[in-house]
């Protein structure tokens, strides 16, 4: 039976199925409830310097052919309240990796190191949320920026930084090197799309917020060719988010260079039993493709010598 054992940036997963950020991780208890299902391990909520209360409703419009629309604002209860639900993780013996944002490197670093301190394996720095301003993606457009901010927070804490990719641009590539520069140890790849739907008779954008993050099977091939590009161009490992329902979409993200993957919108449709059906599918899976392992099957649709399998 196939392998599918990970090493992430020094971390060792049961399996490459992460809890993305922003689905389900809002409680400690939530968090050990995506592992107890079967996840590899599981990614906070996005935790910044203060609460916040996010935007009004309406937040959410699911579609179930493409995905799910969203503005939450971001909504958190802080980074000195939120400590107490990583425990309950970290007690539980749950790999978790803490997701933080802030609207400056300084800001970051203070974040980033307060998150640490709560005994979380790795840090996920949020520099793509599509609709928060002076956060997220208006932070992580600017490749300079996203430098400054990873090499602050890793010069502030002692465990790996993964520093999430938005898809909102130009150039991610540039993003992702200018994260490697930083020092990150990963990259994770993509967060949702900027985008809007509009009630005919009301005639207003669905969402209260208005602009809103796409997520779910309309951003796969994004995703994909995200990842591809960054396997490409990066010496450190991929992460590969956006539209992962089913083991042969884990494995296309896979084949095209990711180390692990992150598992949100799913979630919202099909429970959280996902990842206890994704990590039983996945070994068959692979045998019946000719792979002896996840990592086997990591970038090997890359031409040599792109299809080499990268090391930490």
């Amino acid at each position: 039976m196939a392998a599918v054992g990970v090493e992430l940036a020094g971390i060792r997963l049961r399996n490459p199925f992460l809890l993305a950020s922003g689905i389900w991780g809002e409680s400690g208890e939530s968090l050990k409830g995506a592992y107890a299902a079967g996840a590899g391990g599981v990614v906070t909520k996005s935790i910044g310097e203060a609460p916040r209360d996010g935007y009004p409703n309406p937040t959410i419009d699911t579609y179930e052919q493409w995905g799910m629309l969203n503005a939450m604002g971001l909504p958190n209860p802080g980074i000195e309240e939120y400590p107490r639900e990583v425990a309950v993780a970290v007690a539980a013996g749950v790999p978790t990796i803490g997701s933080v944002f802030a609207g400056d490197a300084d800001a970051f670093a203070a974040v980033a190191r307060r998150m640490a301190s709560t005994g979380v394996l790795a840090l996920e720095l949020n520099l793509s949320c599509p609709h928060a301003k002076g956060l997220g993606s208006e932070v992580g457009s600017d490749p300079a920026e996203v430098e400054r901010v990873v090499r602050a927070v890793v010069r502030a804490v002692t465990v790996p930084v993964i520093a999430k990719i938005t898809p909102n641009t130009a150039d991610p590539v540039a993003l992702g090197l200018a994260a490697e520069r930083g020092g990150a140890a990963a990259v994770s790849a993509i967060n949702t799309l900027r985008a809007l739907a509009i009630d005919l008779n009301l005639r207003r954008p669905v969402l209260a917020h208005g602009l809103g993050g796409l997520s779910g099977a309309a951003i796969k091939p994004v995703g994909l060719a995200v990842v591809w590009q960054l396997y490409e161009a990066l010496k450190i490992p991929v992460v590969g988010i956006g539209g992962i329902r089913t083991v042969d979409d884990a494995i296309e993200y896979a084949l095209a260079g990711a180390r692990a993957v992150e598992v949100g919108t799913a979630v919202a449709f099909d429970g959280i039993g996902v990842f206890g059906r994704l990590a039983a599918e996945l070994p068959p899976r692979l045998d019946a493709l000719g792979f002896p392992s996840w990592g086997a099957a990591v970038g090997a649709a890359h031409p040599a010598p792109g299809a080499a399998v990268r090391t930490t």
